[in-house]
């Protein structure tokens, strides 16, 4: 898979990290975070990468801030992005499974590393089931879409 990364200046040391096991994991990186810990809006990075999502550049994007709100709320702007906020595997692994989700932010200050792979690499590896979960990830790309019940 080809993953999108983006992260703010609280972020740079996980995202080198996570960039590293990410490539480790046979996947491709396409990294359009920053590398400086200046500080900088992370809206920016947060709408690039799911922007690399929704136009079909990357297959998944994993975004990090100092919290992980930011970066996910910006990438859940971005039309087509299902941006889950995460600081657990399970949260992760259900999110794929049953709301298909193509974006990931996690908080710098709030995970470690370990934890943070484990988070990433457990969304990564989880399939969506679709059933009766694929009509309720259409209704919220009906609403994505500007449509409602």
């Amino acid at each position: 898979m080809k993953i999108a990364l983006g992260n703010d200046h609280a972020a740079v040391e996980l995202k080198q990290y996570l960039a590293e096991k990410i490539t480790e994991a046979g996947h491709e990186v396409i990294d359009l975070g920053v590398n400086s810990t200046d500080s900088v809006d992370y809206p920016v990075y947060g709408a690039a990468a799911a922007r690399e999502v929704a136009e079909g550049r990357a297959d998944r994007a994993v975004l990090i801030c100092g919290s992980g709100v930011g970066i996910g709320i910006s990438a859940n702007k971005v039309p087509g992005i299902r941006c889950v906020i995460c600081s657990e595997p399970y949260s992760a692994e259900m999110s794929r499974r049953h709301n298909d989700a193509n974006a990931l932010a996690i908080g710098a200050r709030v995970v470690g590393f370990d934890l943070a792979w484990m988070i990433v690499d457990t969304w990564l590896t989880a399939e969506f089931e679709g059933g009766r979960h694929e009509r309720r990830v259409n209704l919220i790309k009906d609403l994505d879409a500007g449509q409602s019940e």
